[in-house]
């Protein structure tokens, strides 16, 4: 879809029983349930786009090793399984297998639309029930739920990659202003909110310029602490605070009307925590995941100055 026909935040169709801002039935085509979200806005033009901008010929993995985070989360651990061929009895050749079992929110991953309901009504993406027996479907033309191998039968997800590095930015900024000890830091288990306006200005200052069909990826340096805590992180673990976007209303109607395909970042949560509430409910998670965008977390990010990858 052109993201130029969608309606703004505000004028975004009411969906009965649910808060403005839902942006359920958009996507939808011949009387057939959407299960991308914003992904939709990935267009063979805006993916073409996104290819012309390839400079340097470098790839760059995103992806955080699977035993990357050296804190215990609440998750299980990846166990990994090597074996001979011979061992296993597939082949009497020489050569090696491996098995892995992992909890995919244990690493870096994206979250699905049916990982994170809107808690009042209990429905995900595009007021889908999320069923056991759905989850469970043999295959992708069985599944009806929005989950990820939708995004596979669709191609993947191919657009232009835009960084935003608060924590180098932040840290620039304080040491320009001759600022010295924790205040000339920015610690990702500190309670930063990330405004949407901090985000404007930071690619102001770097020269980025958003694009519809864009990933937003935020760095605050989290992946760092989790591969290689200090004792002074740990200490920092139990207030349960984490910076990250800040979550209103206010940066909802921004991310949408900024036609993001996606968001990302390198901290636990895309958010900040502790959550804001309103109405009784976590704001942008609901929002991320069970009314328009896609979001995942964490991810390992590039240190440095924000940019386009």
């Amino acid at each position: 879809m052109d993201a130029s026909r969608l309606p703004n935040f505000d004028d975004l169709p009411q969906v009965e029983g649910m808060p403005q801002g839902c942006a359920w039935g958009i996507f939808d085509r011949d009387e057939k349930k959407d299960l991308l979200g914003t992904l939709n806005l990935l267009t063979p033009s805006v993916i073409a786009e996104a290819c012309k901008e390839a400079r340097d010929g470098i790839s760059i993995s995103l992806n955080w090793p699977l035993n990357g985070n050296k804190i215990p989360m609440g998750r299980i651990p990846p166990t990994h399984k090597a074996m001979k061929l011979s061992d296993s009895g597939f082949s009497k050749g020489v050569g090696w297998d491996d098995e892995l079992t992992f909890n995919t929110q244990a690493s870096s991953q994206w979250d699905s639309l049916v990982h994170w309901q809107h808690q009042k009504s209990g429905l995900a993406y595009n007021g889908i029930e999320v069923t056991q027996e759905g989850l469970s479907a043999a295959s992708t033309d069985a599944n009806q739920m929005p989950t990820l191998d939708h995004w596979h039968a669709a191609g993947g997800l191919v657009a232009r990659g835009v960084l935003i590095d608060v924590k180098a930015w932040y840290e620039a900024k304080a040491a320009a202003e001759g600022k010295t000890g924790d205040e000339a830091v920015f610690h990702p288990l500190d309670e930063h909110r990330i405004t949407a306006e901090q985000i404007e200005t930071i690619a102001k200052d770097e020269g980025v310029e958003f694009r519809p069909g864009d990933v937003l990826i935020i760095r605050t340096g989290m992946t760092e602490v989790l591969e290689n805590p200090q004792p002074a992180d740990v200490a920092k673990f139990p207030n349960r605070r984490l910076a990250g976007m800040h979550g209103t209303i206010e940066s909802a109607k921004w991310l949408w009307n900024r036609h993001f395909a996606a968001v990302a970042g390198d901290a636990i949560a895309f958010e900040a925590l502790m959550p804001i509430r309103e109405d009784g409910s976590i704001v942008l998670h609901p929002w991320l995941l069970s009314m328009f965008v896609q979001s995942t977390k964490p991810g390992k990010m590039i240190p440095g100055s924000a940019g386009t990858l």
